[in-house]
């Protein structure tokens, strides 16, 4: 009974494999120039995020204090 636990684990992990690689054929990959451009797009907006995200959290230490602080 164990033995045959085992040879029927084995086979479904490579049944299992094999489906992976199947479905990896079907994907439509990106190409190259796609890859960087949507890269450096990811890269700029995230960037522009951080700078505004910074800028407000200046601007609401600095008014935080000022007016609460009275520094």
């Amino acid at each position: 009974m164990v033995a045959h636990h085992l040879t029927t684990t084995r086979r479904s992990r490579f049944r299992f494999l094999g489906e992976i690689i199947s479905e990896l054929k079907k994907v439509v990959w990106l190409s190259r120039r796609e890859v960087i451009y949507l890269s450096t797009l990811v890269l700029v907006i995230s960037v522009a995020a951080g700078l505004v995200l910074g800028a407000i959290d200046y601007g609401f230490s600095a008014l935080v204090g000022n007016v609460l602080l009275g520094r």
